[in-house]
């Protein structure tokens, strides 16, 4: 969360992925998890921050972790707020990394998702150590920013960019980080890669090991102090903090069952056969398991949970899973993207849509977009 100037360039692209779950925090208890988080108390001492961290200002009910920030004087700051992260608990060398949050809209508010080199823990002064700022808001914009930090051989560095999106509402913030690139996301639209590829431009500490942080500040370099307390208290909101290991594919996973995320960060049902497939379930269960079956010729077949495969319904109604065995209607050609995720053109030749969960699932598009993209997740 510090500021400066420099370049990482652009990396390469990187071919269709299997993302493995390693690590997640779905916040559906009462109270904060200690086993997986640590809750700062004290003012940070930098960035001119006015915020004094305490562990009351992070509750969790209803499904989600509320960062609420509050005009109080603690400890000689006159507001408070909370800062969780996961140093000694969790952390992670090269992944993906997201987290659905809703931000607070106030003047003089700074929310951040975030992580750290774990070496500034153990002797390594940051910026050495690495920082990857996975989301930062401030104040009342429609701007998030995407930054990397790290000591360019002569000093403090920085990369990234930045997108406009709707913080007051919740959105999917990530990074995907390998050996060459760091890509940073919103809701699965890429809108910054830093290039990190043989340590170039002094960039090695981004190969070791980070370790999470979500936190709230208030005022400070970046926002300023033109604080509305009038709009105090107000609250960051994270439904969930979820990390994944990511496998290059070349060509579709034949014979393993697979869970298959739409771009909207849902997952794809069988609904059991009874109704549309549909592309809106939070978490992938029994109806969101599908085996990838060769069907020959170059093509595959994806069967259910209920041992039924899905069809493409040849385009002309929602798809289903609901056939016992497959013909032309159940099989699809499976073609890698270059950003990760994949797409699935059916035998009408056609593309599938998730319609953005919204409706049934569809295999009526001419060309793929958003919505006809997949991830493969395990």
């Amino acid at each position: 969360m510090r500021s400066s100037s420099g370049d990482a360039g652009v990396a390469t692209t990187q071919r269709a992925t299997t993302y493995s779950l390693v690590w997640d925090e779905e916040f559906n208890g009462t109270s904060v998890n200690t086993a997986n988080w640590n809750v700062d108390v004290g003012n940070p001492g930098v960035n001119h921050e006015l915020e004094y961290y305490q562990a009351s200002n992070a509750t969790v009910s209803n499904g989600s972790l509320a960062i609420t920030a509050r005009q109080q004087s603690v400890g000689g700051q006159p507001y408070t707020s909370a800062k969780l992260e996961t140093y000694g608990k969790f952390s992670i060398t090269y992944g993906r990394v997201e987290a659905r949050i809703q931000l607070p809209m106030v003047n003089g508010t700074w929310p951040a998702f975030w992580m750290l080199g774990t070496s500034i823990n153990q002797g390594t002064p940051w910026p050495d150590c690495g920082e990857i700022d996975i989301m930062e808001h401030v104040n009342t914009t429609n701007t998030i920013l995407g930054t990397m930090h790290w000591n360019g051989g002569s000093g403090h560095v920085q990369y990234g960019s930045s997108t406009t999106t709707t913080p007051g509402v919740y959105h999917v913030y990530a990074v995907e980080w390998d050996a060459n690139s760091i890509r940073w996301y919103v809701d699965n639209s890429l809108y910054v890669t830093g290039n990190i590829a043989n340590n170039i431009n002094n960039t090695g500490a981004f190969h070791h090991p980070f370790y999470i942080i979500l936190n709230l500040a208030m005022g400070g370099d970046l926002p300023g102090n033109n604080i509305d307390n009038g709009s105090l208290p107000t609250q960051m909101l994270v439904d969930y903090v979820r990390v994944y290991s990511m496998t290059p594919n070349s060509g579709p996973p034949i014979g393993q069952t697979i869970s298959i995320m739409g771009n909207n960060n849902d997952f794809v049902s069988s609904n059991n056969g009874a109704s549309a497939i549909t592309c809106d379930r939070t978490v992938a269960q029994g109806w969101e398991q599908w085996t990838v079956v060769d069907a020959g010729n170059g093509k595959i077949a994806l069967r259910g949970n209920n041992g039924d495969y899905m069809s493409s319904e040849n385009g002309v109604q929602a798809m289903t899973c609901n056939r016992a065995t497959f013909q032309a209607w159940e099989t699809f050609t499976w073609i890698d993207n270059a950003d990760g995720s994949f797409s699935l053109k059916g035998n009408n030749g056609d593309f599938v849509s998730s319609e953005n969960g919204a409706q049934g699932m569809t295999c009526n598009r001419t060309t793929a977009s958003l919505w006809e993209d997949f991830r493969v997740v395990h």
